[in-house]
């Protein structure tokens, strides 16, 4: 599918997958959006991305999904310097073995991994709107599987107990929750939201010192046997970009076809609490929605 005259925003593009992301929907064409925290990493990213598909219409937008003040002014640059939004691809996540806060105190992992891209979509949804028909892609991983007892209401911030690859699977759980609660609410509109599991990716994720002891030992075991970071995003080039797929909503998507979502992710009550209990947090953190 062609996307010339298309926008298209990719988080934490700078490298790996967000970065195979931006090159795929640029190759056909699109304005495509560096959405990432370290510019200059970002603006070296843009230079390959036009270096490998001759196209120069590849710009950056600074985003700290640690950050919701950051998220916020990300969301207004984006409006403001493009008169359109076709597609927003919530790539950028990590895991981090210590339990650490984003600049407004929420734990880490759910903080980035989940409420900044909750936030994120919800300020840009009304441009998708109005561009439609337009795409929500959101990454998530077969380790929602892992989340054994759903979402733990009752310590969201993991205050409790923090154990990273715990953590971690209930922040993949959230992805496809909220993408399943967008898809409801954008029923009719021509807006779709779809999650991506993008395979074991051999790239820099968990690799620059965010995991140690055992959780990081594990993270290196496994690198020989992963898949490239090219081939990891050919499932969200595809939903940003294929006809096919138009229409096609809610659903969770494993090497470009429907994948099966855990017991869990398929949980509606799950996924109307964790709206409600998203838009409280950002409310209580000085940032409500509307």
């Amino acid at each position: 599918m062609g996307m010339h005259g298309k926008v298209v925003v990719v988080t934490g593009s700078n490298v790996g997958i967000g970065l195979e992301t931006a090159v795929g929907v640029a190759e056909r064409g699109a304005t495509t959006i560096l959405a990432c925290r370290n510019q200059a990493k970002a603006e070296a990213a843009a230079k390959v991305v036009t270096q490998r598909t001759w196209n120069d219409d590849v710009h950056v937008v600074a985003l700290d999904l640690a950050d919701l003040a950051s998220v916020r002014k990300a969301a207004e640059d984006i409006q403001s310097r493009w008169g359109r939004l076709d597609v927003l691809v919530n790539n950028a996540g990590g895991t981090w073995t210590q339990r650490q806060h984003t600049a407004q105190g929420i734990e880490y992992t759910f903080g980035v991994n989940h409420l900044a891209h909750f936030y994120l979509t919800n300020l840009l949804l009304e441009r998708l709107r109005t561009d439609t028909p337009s795409r929500v892609v959101s990454l998530t991983s077969v380790g929602h599987h892992a989340a054994f007892g759903g979402l733990q209401f009752d310590d969201l911030q993991s205050e409790k107990r923090y154990e990273g690859m715990e953590v971690y699977c209930r922040s993949k759980l959230a992805n496809v929750l909220f993408v399943r609660a967008l898809a409801k609410r954008l029923r009719g509109s021509d807006v779709t939201a779809n999650a991506v599991h993008p395979g074991w990716v051999r790239s820099n994720f968990a690799m620059d010192g965010d995991t140690t002891g055992f959780m990081g030992f594990g993270m290196r075991v496994i690198r020989p046997v992963q898949i490239s970071p090219r081939r990891g995003a050919k499932t969200s080039v595809y939903l940003a970009t294929s006809p096919d797929v138009a229409g096609k909503t809610g659903m969770y998507w494993v090497r470009s076809k429907p994948g099966h979502m855990s017991r869990h992710a398929r949980d509606d009550a799950a996924a109307e609490r964790l709206w409600d209990e998203s838009e409280r947090l950002l409310a209580s953190a000085g940032f409500p929605l509307g």
